[in-house]
C-alpha cells in the first residue's frame, strides 16, 4: 500500500499538470453552429450557434479548417481543407482564440454532404423500414398492426442487444430529439418505425434501428391562421374543442388533390369510378397507401392555408391535450375524413353481421382515424 504522503504528492503533481490545461480549455470557446453568411472583404464568417445569437468570426492565415463526414464522431478523421470551401448552410464546430473573435479551428460538415446522407438514409428507411402500431409483445418480438384505409397487416419486429432503440420526445417533431430507450418502455398502442433485414414476404424484420412514440391524429376545420406565431386554430370535427396547432421548421404541410365524391354504395364504403386515382400525379399503382400518397402531394406554406379548410394533423402526444406540434398537416382533407368515416361504417356493418369491427381511435365526427395512424411515423423527418 502506498503511504498517505506519497498519495498526496501524486495528487499535487496531477493537479499541477491538469490545472494549466483546464485554464487553457476554459479560455478557448467552442460551439456548434450553422454558417449563415460571409463578409469576404473582411475575411469574416457569420455563424448561428444552436443556442444564442449570430457570431461573426475572423478567419486568419492561422485558422485550421477541417472537413468531416456527416455522422462521424472521431475528429482524428477530419481532413484539412481551405477556408474558401466553406458554404452557407454548413454545420460547423467553431473554436475561437481566447478572448477573441478570431477562429482558431473550424470543423465543417458540409450541407451538401448532410443532404446526401439524409436522402440516402430516407431511401434506406423506405426500402428496409416498416411502421405500425404495437399490438402485442413477446420476449424480444414486437407485433405491429399496419392498418391502411383499405387493409390491415401484421408485422413482427425482432430486436437484439445491437438494436438502436429511441423514443420520440413529447412536443417534438425532430428525429434528432429522440432519446435512447429500452425494449420494456415500448407499450401496446405505441407507434413504431423500424428498419433492418426483412423476410422475403416483408412480414418479419430483424431491426437494426427502432424508434417509437405516442402519436395523435386530429381532424378539424381551420378557424384562424397566425403566420407570425407559426400556428393555427382548428375546431375539432364533431365537437366544439378548439385546438392550437404549432409549426416548426420540421413540420410538413401538404395539399391533397381534389378527389371525386364517394359513391353511395352499401355501407357507404364505395368509391366513385373504380376507387382512388391510379397513375399520374398522386397515382398509387397497386393499391391505396397513405404514406406513399403523401410522397406525391405538393408541399405548401402556412400562408397558403385558408380558414374553413378541413385538415388532418399528426402530432406527438404533448403536455396539453388542446395543443399540438404538427409533424404533418394535410389540407383539403375532407375526402380523406369521409373515407375514414366510410371505413368505420363498413366495419360496423361487418361487426353487426358477425365480422370483426374496427377498433381504431373511433369517433372524430364518426370517422375511424386509426387507418391514418401511419401519418405519425411516416411524416417524421429522419
Amino acid at each position: 500500500m502506498p503511504s498517505t504522503e506519497s498519495v498526496k504528492q501524486f495528487v499535487l503533481l496531477l493537479v499541477g499538470i491538469l490545472l494549466p490545461l483546464c485554464v487553457q480549455a476554459q479560455s478557448s470557446k467552442s460551439f456548434v453552429a450553422t454558417v449563415t453568411g460571409f463578409r469576404t472583404e473582411r475575411a469574416e464568417v457569420e455563424v448561428k450557434p444552436d443556442s444564442g445569437d449570430i457570431v461573426v468570426g475572423q478567419l486568419t492565415s492561422d485558422t485550421l479548417a477541417q472537413k468531416i463526414a456527416p455522422g462521424e464522431k472521431d475528429l482524428k478523421k477530419a481532413e484539412t481543407i481551405a477556408v474558401t470551401e466553406l458554404a452557407k448552410g454548413d454545420r460547423v464546430l467553431v473554436t475561437l482564440e481566447p478572448d477573441s473573435t478570431r477562429i482558431r479551428r473550424i470543423v465543417v460538415m458540409s450541407a451538401k454532404d448532410i443532404a446526401g446522407r439524409n436522402e440516402a438514409d430516407r431511401l434506406d428507411w423506405q426500402k428496409r423500414g416498416v411502421a405500425g402500431i404495437v399490438s402485442a409483445k413477446n420476449g424480444n418480438e414486437i407485433m405491429l398492426r399496419n392498418k391502411t384505409l383499405t387493409a390491415e397487416s401484421l408485422i413482427t419486429v425482432t430486436v437484439n442487444d445491437r438494436t438502436s432503440i429511441k423514443r420520440y420526445a413529447p412536443d417534438s417533431v425532430k428525429f434528432a430529439d429522440a432519446q435512447p430507450a429500452t425494449l420494456p418502455e415500448i407499450r401496446v398502442g405505441d407507434q413504431v418505425r423500424a428498419r433492418g433485414d426483412k423476410s422475403l414476404d416483408g412480414q418479419k424484420v430483424a431491426a437494426s434501428d427502432l424508434v417509437f412514440g405516442t402519436f395523435v391524429i386530429e381532424a378539424g376545420a381551420i378557424s384562424a391562421i397566425d403566420p407570425g406565431a407559426q400556428e393555427i386554430k382548428v375546431k375539432e370535427l364533431g365537437g366544439n374543442k378548439l385546438l392550437t396547432v404549432k409549426f416548426t421548421a420540421d413540420s410538413q404541410i401538404r395539399q391533397m388533390f381534389d378527389m371525386p365524391p364517394m359513391a353511395g354504395r352499401a355501407g357507404g364504403a364505395g368509391m366513385a369510378a373504380g376507387g382512388p386515382p391510379r397513375g399520374g400525379p398522386g397515382g398509387l399503382p397497386g393499391g391505396f397507401d397513405i404514406n406513399q400518397m403523401i410522397e406525391h402531394l405538393p408541399a405548401v406554406k402556412l400562408e397558403d392555408l385558408k380558414p374553413g379548410a378541413t385538415v388532418v394533423i399528426s402530432s406527438t402526444k404533448g403536455a396539453k391535450s388542446d395543443q399540438l406540434t404538427a409533424i404533418l398537416l394535410l389540407s383539403n382533407a375532407g375526402m380523406l375524413v369521409q373515407m375514414a368515416s366510410a371505413m368505420k361504417a363498413a366495419n360496423g356493418a361487418a361487426a353487426g353481421a358477425g365480422g370483426m369491427g374496427g377498433a381504431g381511435m373511433g369517433g372524430t365526427n364518426g370517422a375511424d382515424l386509426s387507418g391514418l395512424m401511419g401519418l405519425g411515423i411516416g411524416g417524421m423527418n429522419q
